[in-house]
């Protein structure tokens, strides 16, 4: 790292600029009019927001564009937000999210290629729409020529000479790249979509950084440093940008993985970023590493290296699995081949793919909780429990549909620049684009499957009454110590490579993607089961009471796929063994086996080898997606308790990475919770 990058570093983690930022926003009244559209209103409010953003330069930096304004103003009035919400259904905020851009068309001909091709393609029919699209475009423009003024007037010829030229025209230089992104997906947040990914970063940006290599205009070390400064940009305005935890800003990179032509994709930048990030160790962009069973081991040692240091990176994604189960639920094999990874864990594709990834959750752990309790007393084997859990998952997918219709999205005319067909259309991205699949998460599975195969020992098997089971459940076990011991400790438990409790796993993924097969949503999608938990493993289990397994009431689910907490595991090979087994490519919705490591595993000398080829083992196998986080149950207890002292600690959340100090106290503790499980 050099001295520069290490100023600026310091400078984004001291938070100093922001003090620079404006304690009030804009006005809502002009965009407010009734008389316009709704993409009429978006493109507005965005022309008066960047119009209101004062330019600022920060020391040192030569990658710029910083916020100084906070969030704006929704586009509509209480009274008509209130109107469209009571006759839709809003994901969220009701804004465009979670989606990735098609950055690479938009670099390759810039903003006023853009706008030439909006005039081509102006009809009367589409009008009001195109201009909605210019006029975003010109907003841009418009603050990035302010940013280069203000250079030129404190003597940054190089940084106004960028911007001269970037957006507005392709980029030139590896350099010119960097800032040009930095402004495009600057003002992606600014029209008020959020969890904007940078998808396949290496793949579109790598031409540029070979260019400049190969004509000797930059070295491999200035380039590592255009680099750093642009991972830097990322993280000085994401405490904007919102999400459930501070730092849940959807500021995905996926690295590597198969190109859409059928080749490796992992290179030289793909390196640099994973060197970039174990420099810097900051919260983003949150690294996913696609991989193979053909990847070299020492790529998997180059992952291993960042995990070491406890940033909760890289997430790993196996092709094998994913790009065969994306064409399996329709998705063409070209763009299956170039998925992304959305803000947490979900695949989807760039530029092409206007899925939901995220509209709703099932709790597997309720659906065998309610089985056992409605089936159990009546059932003379384990297959009629088991059907019965199958029944209720269903009930639950199908509530969820019925629920999720007559979606309404917030129109943005800029994003839909970033998606196919959209500009040539004089068509919104809020109104769907060629994939518009909803995907579910399906939480707790792992105390599901303990709790059927708990049943099938205690009752099956040694001939516990089933009212005596249910009865000590509705108890929370009080003064039944013996029995939950026994449930607890002694019953098969997935993360154990047992296959009584991980042929139950496998049964309610299959369940669950029997329930989604076949149900079409009201934009001609359909509707994908996954792995993930997101925050539903915190408020999925506030709602259940003691289970079968001996979890007790109030207790938290296992985050993402991943061992139920307290479990007693023999070590990460078993864990990763159990995880492997169910068919991974019915779930690709995406959630990755989530494993806690004490930092005390990575003090021998090959460590980073045997972890590496224990990622290698999970990827062979059949495993879709793994997610290893580093980290010390002692120094997070002193951090709850002296905050003050570890302002920088990072750990993996769920699917993103947070500042430990930040967070709440329940995922705090739900992490400490989790490193107790691999202790």
């Amino acid at each position: 790292m050099t001295e520069r990058i290490e100023r600026l570093l310091a400078y984004t983690t001291g938070k100093t600029h922001h003090k620079l930022r404006k304690a009030q926003s804009i006005d809502p009244a002009p965009y407010r009019d009734a008389g316009l559209a709704d993409y009429q209103r978006t493109a507005l409010r965005l022309k008066l927001f960047l119009e209101a953003e004062t330019p600022v330069l920060l020391p040192d930096e030569r990658i710029v564009f910083t916020r100084t304004l906070p969030a704006a103003p929704r586009i509509y009035s209480d009274q008509e937000w209130a109107d469209i919400t009571a006759g839709h259904f809003i994901h969220e905020q009701g804004n465009c999210c979670n989606l990735s851009p098609d950055y690479e068309k938009v670099l390759k001909v810039g903003l006023k290629g853009l706008l030439e091709r909006i005039e081509k393609a102006r009809t009367p029919e589409t009008a009001a729409y195109h201009q909605a699209m210019a006029q975003s475009i010109q907003a841009v423009l418009d603050l990035t020529a302010r940013y280069a003024r203000l250079a030129r007037e404190q003597g940054r010829e190089a940084v106004a000479q960028a911007l001269d030229r970037v957006p507005a025209y392709p980029p030139r230089s590896f350099p010119e790249a960097l800032q040009s992104l930095r402004v495009l997906h600057f003002c992606l947040w600014c029209e008020g979509d959020y969890h904007n990914t940078f998808g396949r970063f290496d793949q579109y940006m790598y031409p540029y950084l070979e260019k400049d290599l190969n004509s000797g205009a930059l070295t491999q070390e200035q380039a590592l440093e255009y680099l750093e400064e642009f991972f830097l940009a990322c993280n000085r305005d994401s405490d904007l940008y919102p999400g459930i935890q501070q730092g849940d800003n959807g500021q995905s990179m996926v690295l590597g993985g198969m190109t859409p032509e059928g080749a490796d994709g992992y290179n030289l930048l793909s390196h640099m970023c994973l060197t970039a990030c174990g420099e810097l160790k900051v919260i983003d962009p949150k690294i996913n590493l696609r991989v193979n069973r053909d990847t070299p081991l020492e790529i998997f040692e180059e992952g291993t290296r960042l995990t070491k240091l406890g940033l909760g990176f890289p997430q790993y994604e196996n092709d094998d699995v994913v790009i065969p189960g994306l064409m399996k639920l329709g998705y063409e094999e070209k763009d299956a081949r170039n998925y992304a990874v959305a803000a947490c864990w979900e695949f989807i594709i760039p530029g092409r793919g206007m899925d939901i990834p995220n509209i709703g959750a099932v709790s597997l752990a309720a659906a065998v909780d309610g089985a056992i309790r409605a089936a159990l007393p009546q059932a003379g084997s384990i297959e009629q429990v088991k059907a019965k859990a199958a029944q209720q998952i269903r009930a639950q997918v199908e509530e969820i549909a019925r629920s999720v219709k007559n979606l309404y999205v917030i129109p943005s005319p800029y994003l839909s620049l970033f998606f196919d067909g959209c500009l040539e259309q004089g068509r919104d991205i809020s109104l769907g684009n060629k994939y518009n699949n909803y995907g579910l998460h399906g939480t707790g599975l792992s105390s599901a499957a303990d709790s059927l195969a708990a049943v099938q020992q205690v009752v099956f098997e040694e001939g516990m009454a089933p009212e005596e089971l249910i009865g000590a459940m509705d108890e929370n076990f009080e003064g039944r110590e013996v029995l939950l011991h026994h449930l607890r400790y002694d019953c098969p438990k997935m993360g154990n490579d047992d296959d009584r409790a991980d042929q139950m796993g496998a049964f309610l993924l299959d369940a669950f993607a029997g329930a989604v097969k076949g149900l079409v949503n009201q934009r001609g999608g359909i509707f994908r089961a996954g792995t993930g938990s997101a925050m539903f493993y915190l408020w999925h289990a506030g709602s259940l009471g003691a289970t079968a397994d001996g979890r007790l009431r109030g207790e938290p689910l296992a985050a993402n796929y991943a061992p139920a907490l307290g479990v007693r595991v023999k070590g990460p090979a078993s864990i990763l063994r159990s995880f492997a087994k169910p068919d991974l490519t019915q779930v690709v919705n995406g959630g990755p086996l989530t494993i806690e490591f004490h930092d005390t595993v990575f003090r021998s000398a090959d460590s980073i080898r045997k972890v590496a080829l224990l990622v290698r083992s999970f990827i062979l196998d059949g495993g879709h997606q793994l997610q290893l986080n580093t980290v010390n149950r002692e120094q997070l207890l002193d951090a709850q308790r002296h905050p003050e002292n570890y302002k920088n600690l990072i750990v993996r959340v769920w699917g993103w990475s947070g500042y430990f100090v930040e967070l709440d106290k329940c995922y705090q503790d739900h992490i400490i919770k989790r490193v107790e499980l691999n202790a």
